[in-house]
């Protein structure tokens, strides 16, 4: 009989710690499969890795102890599927959204979470309309491409070259990008020799390569993603295209390097928004947490999506509460130490003080340039 009336009493003391326990889910949206798979699966570990060190330290809210899950979801860098998940993720009664990757993906992406009072932090998106649309609960951790064009262009023009090529794949990343580069290129007495496009998903570069050869230009700015840039750069060898090569976060990438092989060289130059992974205030200890948990390095977007992350629940501890409608107000307002550096947003949304840093390839590894 005691032992019963003991079973009984435990089962209600664990009844009631489970009633007590509050489950918030966090959504993520990136590509998780396909050739833009290795970042997106950077943008999920960086989240992951952030809520299961809130869940370690423990979080309480309204009185309740506050359990973190993530609720990742593959928008195949497309921005059709992206809308789709968007819904998804708003329908399933998640509490904030990491995402997304792509700029074509966040944009229409975010007029759904906007109609459903719920906050997006993108890691990644950089293209200045993201946060531009009045949605109060848009907000981004990265530098945008208002301030990476300006970079990439000035550089290309004051330090590579004075004629200069520029090619984009379409979507609204690259293409947003490539018309700052070209504002830039102009505004630092360079001149566009031509501008060309193709296609996030194309493999065939010869045809756009011989067009900006017969241009002879000093420098070719790629605005895409690696899995474009890496054949690009051999199809640039294969023609004898004796040029410079600059291109932005997309192509910044330990993957363009094995992509392109030996076409790649000393000639190649990136750019990514923040600061290098080592300079940043957290980059040293967060790149051995994130190491030692995923066994696998960081690319580039995994610091971004950590503070993401931080920022929705700093935000929700600042109100108490994990409703959006009780919180959100309180993400503009947020300011801690993050990894890539004080995280703090501007009226619109867009990180305040968003560094950008060129890189240039050498000894087969992305070095920061001074």
């Amino acid at each position: 009989m005691k032992r019963s009336l003991v079973s009984i009493a435990i089962l209600g003391l664990l009844t009631s710690v489970a009633q007590a326990q509050e489950v918030v889910k966090i959504g993520v949206a990136a590509p998780l499969t396909g050739s833009q798979a290795h970042l997106g699966k950077d943008i999920e570990n960086g989240a992951r890795l952030a809520i299961e060190e809130y869940n370690a330290k423990g979080v309480t809210l309204a009185g309740k102890k506050v359990k973190f899950e993530l609720q990742a979801e593959d928008d195949q860098a497309d921005p059709r599927t992206a809308t789709t998940v968007a819904q998804r993720l708003a329908d399933s009664g998640v509490k904030g959204v990491v995402g997304h990757l792509n700029s074509g993906a966040s944009i229409p992406a975010s007029r759904i979470y906007n109609d459903a009072s719920l906050p997006q932090v993108s890691p990644a998106s950089t293209n200045p309309k993201l946060t531009q649309q009045g949605f109060k609960a848009t907000f981004r951790t990265i530098a945008n491409d208002v301030q990476q064009g300006l970079s990439i262009g000035k550089y290309a023009a004051t330090k590579l070259g004075k004629k200069i090529a520029i090619i984009d794949d379409r979507t609204a990343y690259g293409q947003g990008l490539a018309d700052e580069v070209e504002k830039a290129v102009k505004a630092n007495g360079g001149t566009v020799t031509g501008r060309e496009f193709t296609s996030d998903k194309a493999t065939d570069f010869q045809a756009i390569l011989t067009r900006v050869k017969a241009q002879n230009p000093d420098v070719i700015v790629y605005s895409g993603m690696d899995s474009q840039g890496g054949p690009m750069l051999k199809q640039i060898k294969q023609l004898g295209l004796n040029t410079k090569f600059i291109t932005g976060d997309g192509g910044c990438t330990s993957e363009i390097i094995k992509l392109a092989g030996d076409a790649i060289s000393a000639n190649a130059y990136c750019t990514q928004p923040g600061l290098p992974l080592e300079q940043m205030p957290g980059g040293k200890d967060f790149n051995a947490r994130y190491s030692k948990r995923f066994n696998a390095p960081v690319q580039i977007y995994a610091p971004y999506a950590y503070d993401a992350t931080s920022a929705l629940i700093e935000a929700m501890k600042a109100a108490n509460s994990a409703e959006p409608a009780k919180y959100t107000a309180q993400l503009g307002k947020v300011n801690f130490p993050g990894v890539i550096g004080t995280v703090a947003f501007d009226a619109k949304g867009d990180i305040k003080d968003g560094a950008v840093t060129v890189y240039q390839l050498k000894a087969g590894k992305w070095e920061p340039l001074p």
